[in-house]
């Protein structure tokens, strides 16, 4: 049966590491790429007699996070642990949240490149600790435990079964990095593995309500490998119920390298964790004045910041977009404007030279914002051309300076002297007698080309506005 007659049913379990120096519950750094296990200690490393106390700025960051997502933050949640057996939990359990998460009922509208405007359900938010790392690639024949990340705090983001397609999924995380980076929750970096996706996926025919059986899929570690991984599993369910067959709830592993999917175990339920209240911890109290505080701290997100973009400074919507993407691009585009340049012109020299730069070189914004909004002037007075002024922005980047001054030092400053452009004009219709004869008997498009050979001729120094009324006067109009 063909796959258009299905549809997918996608939910996703996103565990963010929160932006602290140290871990959940014990003082350990959170910092990453130190040797193994060498930022550990006996809580997290789960040795008899340890007991864990909470990190109160991993609690402040998620209850941020929470509210960001615009959910209900219970004042009062409960602490569980969440019994299972692996290599790296050295505990034999991890604490998390299970029955009384900190947050619930949230929300986070996102552009489906299917759908236009969706709105994603956050069923809940939750803390929790990370478990350490196994390593297959460090001995021969042996699986290596690096116990650093045990104990990192974490905040579990769980949706609800809302999107229809594996590129609306990653819209959605793409959308949900924005918010998280821009309240400065998390650096959301997946190469560190501070953001990372499970997602529960099922297919059902197209025009029915009920849920199929899901599966899980999971060791997914960038957005590409989102879409590429639920779109390899989306079909193969397709296939086996197409054939007849039926869907094993289980656990499936993405291999990047050959894009396919394959079984690790059957998937668990919850009850299989045997979760009950954390004994060494009492529960979560989140005071209202704490929330209320941190209602008001929060900054401008990105939904709000693109609409304020087009109506304050009408820009279009691609261009608000871009700029948004990046809390830091977005303030440096508003400081370009402060200091005086108008706002479409200071959007695209911050979209195209400005991120260009940036993007070469390691993300670093380096021009300041003054500088640019004076380039841009000197590009609108014709004191220095477009082209020019691009080899004036690199200059900026390189060594700093002041625009002027490093045109003309660079002889890009564009010459308005009318004896000058005379002299040019005069010379280029010498050289081009038979394009004059043709002009003069009517084919007036070469006045682009004579103005280009003006412009040639100067070096990129006359001023193209001026250039044009000559080269008419003495073409005779």
């Amino acid at each position: 049966m063909s796959g258009t007659a299905w549809e997918a049913v996608i939910g996703l379990e996103t565990h963010v590491q929160l932006r602290t120096r140290s871990k959940m519950f014990c003082g350990c750094s959170s910092a990453f790429g130190a040797p193994p296990n060498t930022n550990v200690c006996p809580v997290c490393l789960g040795l008899p007699g340890a007991l864990p106390t909470v990190n109160g700025r991993a609690i402040q960051l998620a209850v941020r996070a929470a509210l960001a997502l615009n959910c209900q933050v219970h004042v009062r949640s409960i602490f569980a642990r969440k019994n299972y057996f692996y290599p790296d939990l050295p505990k034999g359990y991890q604490i998390s949240q299970y029955e009384e998460p900190l947050a619930t009922e949230g929300s986070l509208a996102f552009t489906s490149p299917d759908r236009g405007r969706v709105t994603a359900t956050i069923v809940r938010l939750h803390v929790e600790e990370d478990a350490g790392k196994s390593l297959h690639d460090r001995f021969p024949k042996a699986t290596a435990v690096d116990l650093n990340r045990s104990g990192v705090p974490l905040v579990e983001i769980v949706t609800g079964p809302d999107f229809r397609s594996p590129s609306e999924a990653r819209a959605y995380l793409l959308a949900l990095k924005e918010v998280l980076e821009y309240a400065d929750i998390s650096d959301c970096d997946l190469e560190k593995g501070s953001l990372r996706v499970d997602a529960n996926l099922s297919v059902r025919r197209a025009g029915d309500t009920a849920l199929g059986t899901k599966t899980e899929v999971k060791n997914i570690n960038s957005f590409a490998f989102v879409e590429k991984a639920l779109a390899v599993e989306r079909d193969r369910q397709i296939a086996v119920l197409a054939a007849g067959g039926r869907i094993d709830q289980q656990t499936m592993l993405y291999d990047a390298k050959a894009n396919a999917v394959r079984p690790q175990r059957t998937k668990e339920e919850s009850k299989d964790y045997r979760y009950f209240p954390e004994p060494d911890l009492p529960p979560l109290v989140v005071p209202e004045a704490w929330l209320t505080e941190e209602r008001t701290a929060l900054p401008e997100l990105p939904a709000a910041r693109r609409e304020r973009f087009a109506t304050q400074y009408g820009l279009p919507a691609q261009d608000a977009a871009v700029l948004v993407q990046s809390r830091a691009v977005a303030d440096y585009f508003e400081a370009v404007v402060g200091a005086g340049a108008e706002a479409k012109p200071a959007a695209n020299w911050v979209m195209g030279e400005a991120l260009a730069d940036a993007n070469a070189r390691g993300g670093a914004l380096r021009v300041p914002a003054g500088a640019v909004a004076r380039l841009i002037a000197l590009v609108k007075e014709g004191a220095v051309s477009h082209q020019a002024g691009k080899r004036v922005f690199a200059a900026l980047a390189e060594g700093g300076g002041d625009p002027r001054a490093i045109a003309g030092s660079l002889g890009l400053l564009q010459v308005a002297d009318i004896n000058a452009l005379a002299r040019w004009v005069e010379d280029v219709l010498a050289a081009h007698a038979a394009e004059v004869a043709r002009y003069r008997t009517g084919e007036t498009k070469l006045l682009a080309f004579f103005v280009g050979q003006v412009m040639k001729a100067s070096q990129g120094k006359a001023d193209p506005k001026l250039v044009s009324p000559l080269l008419l006067e003495r073409l005779g109009g």
